[in-house]
């Protein structure tokens, strides 16, 4: 593979699982629809800043142990391979028949208080960096320099969020409703579960 065909393989992956629902989704929305678009643009970008910290550790750790030993790269690709089989047969066989945006009520914290917020509900979710050192490696070309382009890879994703939440934040309301909808939540979920099974699958099968 070589590093456009990852890049343009990633791009496609991560950008069905930037928009498919979940906390940051429920964030900014409701931020957006209760506090206004700037407050929930400082959210986004709290998130973004949050998934960039554990980008750069992921790129770091996961270098040093790809180049560690053939011992250390086949721990890690049976466990990231059981993580994201896992994940997609559950999104598969239970989807979700609902996505509850919520109407919080507002705050009085001030507007950095969210941009804090925002990256705190990413630096403290440890499954955003099992997800990063179990997604991720799958796109590293051969003879590539692991931790530049895994943190590319890393900043792309923050990147997409971004223009997704941009989009969120302008559109709070119809695609509140969207979300809302049993048979959009349930689309969604299957059809990451099967990409998160086809990527366990491809990354089970892969070689150092």
């Amino acid at each position: 593979m070589t590093v456009v065909q990852a890049l343009i393989a990633f791009s496609v992956a991560a950008g069905l699982l930037t928009v498919t629902p979940g906390l940051d989704t429920a964030l900014v929305l409701r931020t957006a629809a209760v506090e206004g678009p700037k407050r929930a643009g400082l959210a986004a970008l709290g998130i973004g800043a949050g998934c960039l910290v554990w980008g750069a550790a992921t790129a770091l750790g996961l270098a040093a142990l790809l180049q560690a030993s053939a011992l250390a790269f086949t721990a890690l690709k049976w466990a990231g391979a059981a993580y994201l089989v896992w994940l997609g047969i559950g999104l598969l066989l239970k989807p979700r028949d609902r996505f509850e945006v919520g109407d919080a009520a507002a705050s009085r914290a001030s507007p950095l208080g969210w941009l804090r917020k925002g990256f705190l509900t990413n630096l403290l979710n440890p499954k955003v960096g099992v997800f990063y050192v179990s997604f991720l490696p799958q796109f590293l070309p051969a003879g590539v320099a692991p931790a530049p382009f895994i943190f590319l890879l890393a900043a792309l994703h923050v990147a997409m969020s971004f223009v997704w939440f941009a989009a969120l934040v302008g559109a709070t309301r119809p695609i509140a409703r969207a979300l809302r909808r049993p048979a959009v939540v349930r689309w969604l979920d299957r059809t990451t579960g099967a990409v998160f099974l086809g990527f366990g699958v491809k990354l089970a099968l892969s070689r150092r």
